[in-house]
Formats: structure tokens, C-alpha cells, sequence
């Protein structure tokens, strides 16, 4: 699959937000095709400093969607622009 068609979700391994944010993503993984790649953010001090306070955050090639929660219109909305 292209790098197009994944998205990044910086997550921590203790945050129960980034667990329910995963679970809510997995059908719309099913549904739309696309890779999920997990970060945590804690083994990686530039991504901390950078968005540390946002966790979790679902990135579209550095772009982001959605933090805190799912945004599945957003989620839509960009497979929908990318095709």
C-alpha cells in the first residue's frame, strides 16, 4: 500500500484516549483501505515536544485530521479528496 494510503496515529502506550481512538478507527480501516502506523510519542522526543499536549493525533502525511478524538468526517473527507 502507498504512503498515500496511511495514516500515522501518535499514541502513548498508558493513554486510554489513544485505545479508544485505535478501536474507532479499525472500521473505517476495514471500510476505506488504508494502513495504520503507531507512534509513541514518549520514544520519540521530537514528536513529544511537538505534540505531546495533542495525543492522540491522527496524521495524513504530516497533516493533521483529528486530535483527541476520532474526526471520522475528516478521516472521510480525506480519502475522498485523495481517491
Amino acid at each position: 500500500m502507498n504512503a498515500e494510503r496511511r495514516l500515522t496515529v501518535l499514541s502513548r502506550e498508558w493513554c486510554h484516549l489513544c485505545h479508544d481512538l485505535l478501536d474507532a478507527l479499525r472500521p473505517l480501516q476495514g471500510e476505506l483501505g488504508f494502513e495504520v502506523e503507531v507512534l509513541d510519542v514518549d520514544a520519540f522526543p521530537e514528536l513529544e515536544a511537538e505534540w505531546s499536549e495533542k495525543v492522540p493525533v491522527v496524521l495524513a502525511g504530516g497533516r493533521e485530521l483529528c486530535h483527541y478524538f476520532l474526526d471520522e468526517a475528516a478521516v472521510r473527507a480525506h480519502f475522498q479528496r485523495i481517491g
